[in-house]
């Protein structure tokens, strides 16, 4: 069974960026130690900090059902903390998945320039595979079904096509990958919206 201690938490750096998630454990550590803040919502729809003693107290007068009881005190689980120090967005290699070069490739035929919805696209290999071609970055692509079916087992140029761009490691870090493995808790969304849509997220 798990523990509430186990509880996904949403980490923001000190800019307010979502960076990533922790445990509920790692949170109180961080807190208790100073190196962060708890994040609650006010009732002008802005947000309130915390440190660990306020967040007790915060606690003792909104008492809510996720709570850590201990023999002298019950503290409810922080859902989101702000980093006191930590202000860059953590270097992380980009996954070599097919959600990411379907992101990558804007989930648009690199032969005909077209999008697609990604269930009409598939992944090319550039130098096909039987020719010695890796399954890399460099030499994968997304082809809709009917530039695929045209160049076959060839090169682009013997099937007198040609790409719309050059395929590369893209160096950004896709917001999504962010451990949000299970459904984000309601109190997230505003950081996931602004960090989806308006923060850079990598160098």
């Amino acid at each position: 069974m798990q523990s509430v201690l186990d509880t996904p938490v949403l980490v923001l750096n000190r800019l307010w960026q979502a960076v990533n998630t922790c445990s509920a454990r790692r949170a109180f550590t961080l807190l208790y130690q100073g190196h962060a803040q708890a994040v609650s919502a006010d009732d002008g729809q802005g947000f309130l900090t915390h440190d660990f003693d306020s967040w007790r107290d915060f606690s003792r007068q909104n008492p809510h059902p996720e709570m850590v009881k201990t023999i002298t005190m019950n503290v409810r689980i922080p859902r989101i903390i702000v980093l006191l120090l930590f202000e860059r967005l953590p270097k992380k290699e980009v996954k070599f998945t097919r959600h990411n070069v379907f992101e990558r490739d804007k989930n648009t035929c690199q032969y005909c320039g077209h999008l697609f919805a990604r269930e009409n696209l598939n992944l090319d290999h550039i130098l096909p595979r039987d020719r010695g071609g890796q399954t890399s970055w460099e030499n994968i692509v997304c082809s809709c079904i009917p530039c695929n079916t045209r160049k076959g087992n060839r090169l682009p140029h013997e099937a007198k096509m040609q790409l719309i761009r050059k395929p590369k490691r893209p160096k950004w870090r896709p917001f999504l990958h962010i451990s949000l493995s299970n459904t984000p808790h309601d109190s997230w969304k505003h950081f996931l919206d602004i960090a989806y849509w308006n923060v850079e997220l990598g160098d």
